[in-house]
């Protein structure tokens, strides 16, 4: 089933909906909540929050493409599943990700701001050839580790880690010429 049918499934508030979704996305978006929580129950748990979120999200929304839509919900509610369940300490992969993007992004200031800047990371995203925007990607909303990458690009994790930092540069540059400062 493609998203379109998936999507008018959701609007129609037909119960397969869910199974559907599940069958397309389930075990891509368990991998997202498991890289970034850690433990397989916490995973299953964020992803039936997931799908309830998703359940009650469309309608009103209908989105583009599903699975884009369905893995924000899902990287939104294991992050929030981090904050609750750590309460002040963090993962290491969490804060090494935090870490590596401080440089070029400016301190969380309100919601307004939180659009402003997702919109210049998108016009910048937009900028990068796909090879470098896939590698960021992955790196940065996935929380995939270096060497996941390099494996599935074929690189060593040192060309990914430099063209990651290369990248992580440029943003900054990007966004001091765009008047954000940091």
């Amino acid at each position: 089933m493609d998203d379109e049918q998936l999507i008018e499934l959701f609007l129609e508030r037909d119960e397969r909906a869910i199974a559907e979704t599940q069958a397309a996305y389930g075990a891509r978006l368990w991998q997202l909540a498991y890289r970034l929580l850690g433990n397989s129950e916490d995973a299953e748990e964020c992803l039936n929050d997931t799908y309830f979120k998703i359940w009650n999200g469309i309608p009103p929304q209908s989105p583009r493409s599903l699975y884009a839509f369905c893995a924000t919900v899902c990287r939104r509610t294991a992050m929030d599943m981090l904050d609750k369940r750590t309460a002040g300490k963090r993962s290491a992969q969490v804060v090494e990700l935090s870490k590596e993007m401080e440089e070029c992004l400016p301190a969380k200031e309100t919601e307004e701001s939180d659009d402003a800047l997702a919109a210049l990371m998108n016009m910048f995203l937009d900028m990068l050839d796909k090879e470098k925007r896939a590698l960021f990607v992955r790196r940065y909303w996935f929380g995939e580790t270096s060497a996941e990458i390099a494996k599935k690009y074929g690189y060593s994790e040192t060309k990914v880690r430099s063209i990651l930092f290369r990248t992580r540069r440029k943003l900054k540059k990007f966004l001091n010429g765009k008047g954000v400062h940091l």
